[in-house]
């Protein structure tokens, strides 16, 4: 199924985009909000700037009205005597304007072209080169030095005196421009907040329907993630949108596709096997007989070649035909049932003496002290093939003159099921490796890889583990635990 592992990881890899992703992958969630939330706090951040903009535009409105009112007040007080001017503006006139200290009023008459009167100084005059008479100009200006400088919004108003009427004054009102900006802030803080409220409510609205809308392709990655490499079966959505719905035909082609691949890559070596079978069971026959029919030594050494390489591949042969009835699709046409694993491993471990006994091993049981059944569902002959192999491994490596023992013990809902050897062992690096196909620890002995790998998957099958551990003192120890049925 190495295939349809190689084929599935683009899907996998295609689906990883979401939440619980990899880093440095790429987030449509992530992408979809920015796109949508951006443009939301572009909208407000110039909302504010429009609304701090008109409420200054409306407080320099009422400023000026303000100011307009006192500088016509204050011109009343100046009042034209001949040539010269009359001025009635009391000291308590002048406390009363300049009675706050946040927000002072400043004010100064003069006559054109700079000559002072009355107030303070400071004023900075009006850039008007033609003013026209009765008629108040408004501008923004700073009083004091520029360390120290005040901003104020100034009012000036031009009149006309003396008994030809030909000469100016110049009256102007300052304000500091504070309770305008305080205005200004006032009405911004009171627009932004009911703004970012409405702001933060739609974009817990959109996230809610981001992730809504992308639920389905959630679901999709957790089909697609939680099944095993060799598991093609159709991803089945009950409920999706229509580009959702295309991904998964477009993803259920491809596995229909591989699935078909890999059916003509396991029929072609079911076939072959097969095939193989014949001959290479009548050329062992063959060169049988021709050993025990010639005393050549030359001959014979060579004959003997022949048969050990001839029981070699019918050995790989009947490994590869097992490991097709070990494949999902071929394990579920076979039935399962409800069977006993200590009395198979028992029988098992019976029939497999004469192979341990030729290979100068001491074979032997052990079912524990209670000898009441222990089932497991599933198929006995599939488990019986996986079972043989993990005990022939430990004749062929353990060595003459070493101890196979094989034990089934009930572990609460488990039936676990032991094939223990006191050989050599294995290197720990390479007990997970010797589970892939065609991989060997050794080159010693006449395996060929395919032992485990068939254990491993029929122990799958069947819902249950295969792993294998060190002995103690020496060795190593198959441990295969299932469900109990």
């Amino acid at each position: 199924m190495q295939a349809a592992s190689t084929m599935l990881s683009p899907i996998r890899h295609l689906l990883r985009g979401f939440p619980g992703m990899a880093p440095g992958t790429r987030s449509l969630q992530r992408h979809l909000l920015v796109w949508l939330l951006l443009p939301q706090l572009v909208l407000w951040l110039a909302a504010a700037w429009v609304t701090y903009n008109v409420a200054e535009r409306y407080a320099n409105k009422a400023i000026d009205a303000s100011l307009t009112t006192a500088t016509r007040a204050l011109s009343r007080q100046v009042k034209p005597i001949g040539n010269g001017l009359f001025i009635d503006f009391p000291k308590a006139a002048q406390d009363i304007i300049e009675a706050d200290p946040d927000d002072r009023v400043y004010y100064m008459v003069s006559t054109p072209p700079g000559q002072f009167i009355l107030g303070n100084k400071q004023l900075p005059p009006p850039n008007i080169v033609d003013p026209k008479l009765e008629e108040p100009y408004f501008y923004d200006g700073r009083i004091g030095d520029e360390a120290g400088a005040l901003q104020v919004r100034v009012s000036a108003l031009y009149l006309a005196y003396g008994d030809d009427g030909k000469q100016r004054m110049l009256v102007q009102i300052a304000r500091s421009r504070t309770s305008r900006e305080q205005l200004a802030g006032q009405i911004l803080v009171d627009t932004a907040l009911p703004l970012s409220a409405l702001i933060a409510l739609m974009s817990v609205i959109v996230w809610g329907g981001i992730r809504t809308g992308l639920a389905p392709l959630w679901r999709m990655r957790a089909l697609v993630e939680d099944r095993a490499p060799n598991d093609l079966t159709p991803i089945e959505l009950d409920a999706a949108p229509l580009e959702v719905r295309a991904l998964a035909k477009a993803i259920n082609t491809l596995l229909a596709e591989v699935r078909e691949s890999v059916t003509a890559q396991k029929r072609f070596i079911s076939d072959a096997a097969h095939q193989l079978r014949t001959p290479l069971a009548g050329l062992k026959s063959q060169t049988e007989l021709a050993l025990n029919e010639t005393d050549d030594p030359v001959l014979k050494e060579r004959l003997q070649r022949v048969n050990q390489s001839a029981a070699r591949s019918a050995h790989l042969v009947n490994q590869l035909l097992t490991l097709a009835r070990a494949e999902p699709e071929s394990a579920g046409l076979h039935g399962k049932a409800r069977f006993d694993m200590r009395k198979l491993a028992a029988d098992l471990s019976a029939e497999l003496v004469p192979r341990a006994i030729a290979a100068g091993v001491d074979l032997g049981f052990e079912g524990g002290s209670d000898e009441s059944p222990l089932h497991v569902m599933g198929n006995a002959s599939l488990m019986r093939e996986a079972l043989t192999n993990l005990i022939d491994n430990a004749i062929r490596y353990a060595g003459r003159g070493k101890v196979v023992t094989v034990g089934v013990q009930a572990h609460g809902p488990q039936v676990v099921v032991t094939v223990e050897d006191n050989g050599p062992g294995l290197p720990e690096a390479d007990r997970e490796r010797v589970f892939q196909r065609f991989v060997r620890a050794t080159y010693d002995g006449t395996g060929c890889g395919l032992g485990l790998s068939i254990a491993k998957e029929i122990a799958t099958r069947h819902g249950g583990t295969v792993v294998l551990e060190a002995a103690h003192p020496t060795g190593l120890r198959a441990v295969i635990r299932l469900p109990r049925g």
